[in-house]
């Protein structure tokens, strides 16, 4: 008897199960030691983690397609088979519960995973201290000079910018170009500031780009495949900066209002005309939402300063977003975005993106 039942444990606890629970484990201690120690976190996100980000990247790069989209798409098939596989080999309970637990355990490596490569980024030391920048509350007048800041680096990056048939501009090379581009930036933004994980890593385009845009998002790094995943669906001038956002995510920048100021810091720093457009078009429409929302009165004399090159680039956006604007899957992703910063720390949630106005103003202040 004493045997059997020996026997039936070992079939209900695999040492796959004691593994995986054992990664778990090691990720909530991670993670608890990092929310109560920056330094640690610091320690932690650009020393260690930082290597299996840029080993998941380094693998990823080798596939002409996002691995994180195929594997949402084949996830019916993928489940299909497991019920299956459960059909064929749990006639028994201490089989079905054995096998239950691993799929458990296996799941557990996902979450797992986050909390040990990505999750210690947000409690990370404030990266305004990491760049000698005082960040502070920012009045009207100084979105107003951050803004005109903004539209001269815009004007210099766009001399000679071309159009497309419509109002907005288009990126004169192929996503394979930008990506080199940018590895390139990032490659010169990582020798001033080293917390940021220098490796090379190639954007994704998803497939399904433009049922994806009803979500209202441009892009995501998906941690368990170490891939930042781009929406190619939106207007061209959005997706160097978007790229530039979540390769920050890639090399340890969790937090979204840093992840946009490092894209920012990046792309400016660019030898290409079109990345400097990008980030000073993109961060420009943050700045002048936040003075709208402060003092309309200024607002309006911002915009007509504003050059006609940027008023028909923001004019067409909004004719082509009038189709996604308003509808249920845009309201439920908000609400699971916002819900999942939240539980990270970061208390605004998803208008967290927007705070990159109090990091852009205290750049151009310094």
């Amino acid at each position: 008897m004493k045997e059997t039942t020996k026997t039936k444990l070992k079939t209900v606890f695999t040492p796959f199960f004691f593994v995986c629970l054992g990664v778990l484990l090691l990720g909530l201690l991670i993670k608890l030691i990092a929310a109560n120690n920056a330094a640690f976190a610091d320690f932690w996100q650009s020393k260690i983690a930082s290597v299996p980000r840029a080993f998941f990247a380094y693998l990823t790069n080798l596939l002409p397609f996002s691995l994180a989209e195929f594997l949402i798409l084949t996830s019916p098939l993928t489940i299909a088979v497991l019920i299956r596989i459960a059909a064929k080999k749990t006639d028994t309970w201490a089989k079905t519960l054995g096998y239950s637990l691993n799929l458990i355990a296996a799941a557990s490596l996902v979450f797992s995973m986050f909390l040990l490569n990505f999750s210690a980024g947000y409690n990370t030391t404030a990266l305004d201290e990491r760049m000698g920048l005082e960040r502070k509350n920012v009045s009207a007048e100084e979105l107003y000079d951050t803004a005109k800041c903004l539209l001269g680096g815009l004007s210099d990056a766009s001399e000679d910018m071309e159009f497309t048939k419509g109002e907005n501009t288009y990126m004169p090379y192929s996503l394979s170009q930008l990506n080199k581009k940018l590895n390139e930036a990032y490659k010169k933004a990582c020798e001033k500031y080293t917390f940021i994980s220098n490796f090379t890593s190639n954007p994704k385009q998803v497939m399904l780009s433009e049922p994806w845009t009803y979500t209202h998002i441009a892009g995501v790094y998906t941690f368990f495949t170490g891939e930042a995943n781009i929406n190619v669906n939106f207007p061209d001038y959005t997706l160097p900066y978007t790229a530039a956002h979540e390769m920050a995510h890639q090399r340890g920048i969790s937090r979204e209002d840093e992840a946009n100021f490092v894209a920012f810091v990046v792309c400016i720093g660019s030898d290409d005309d079109y990345i400097r457009y990008s980030a000073y078009a993109n961060a420009y429409e943050y700045v002048a939402s936040a003075l709208y929302s402060a003092d309309k009165d200024l607002y309006k004399q911002l915009y007509a300063e504003v050059p006609a090159l940027l008023k028909n680039e923001m004019s067409s956006y909004n004719a082509f977003f009038e189709k996604y604007r308003e509808n249920k899957a845009a309201t439920v992703s908000n609400k699971v975005n916002d819900t999942f910063l939240k539980a990270q720390g970061q208390k605004s949630g998803s208008k967290s993106y927007g705070l990159v106005v109090d990091l852009l103003a205290a750049y151009y202040r310094k």
